[in-house]
């Protein structure tokens, strides 16, 4: 998507039932969501999967890689908080990981 904008109030009520997996972050807007592989060569391609589209739709997670988890947090910085495109980027995350496991 290329919408900027924040998120409206029920776009925002509307996020649990979108993305059961992902959480609010504490004391940000912002979402994220853990995933466990069987060992870290599932982690890493998963991560390349994912880089490869959120670069084609401009829009990078924050990310961290321990061994066999990724932990991936979402918010768009141009609109200080969670925007459209996370939300877009999320399912893509999600449909990512479930053709990966």
């Amino acid at each position: 998507m290329t919408n900027h904008d924040g998120l409206t109030d029920s776009e925002r009520q509307s996020l649990s039932s979108e993305l059961k997996e992902w959480a609010m972050v504490d004391s940000r807007d912002a979402i994220s969501r853990q995933f466990i592989f069987r060992d870290f060569n599932e982690a890493f391609g998963f991560m390349t999967r994912v880089a490869l589209e959120a670069e084609k739709q401009d829009h990078h997670p924050e990310w961290s890689n321990v061994y066999r988890t990724v932990t991936i947090v979402l918010t768009s910085h141009d609109v200080n908080g969670l925007s459209r495109r996370d939300v877009a980027l999320a399912k893509v995350i999600d449909a990512i990981f479930d053709r990966s496991v």
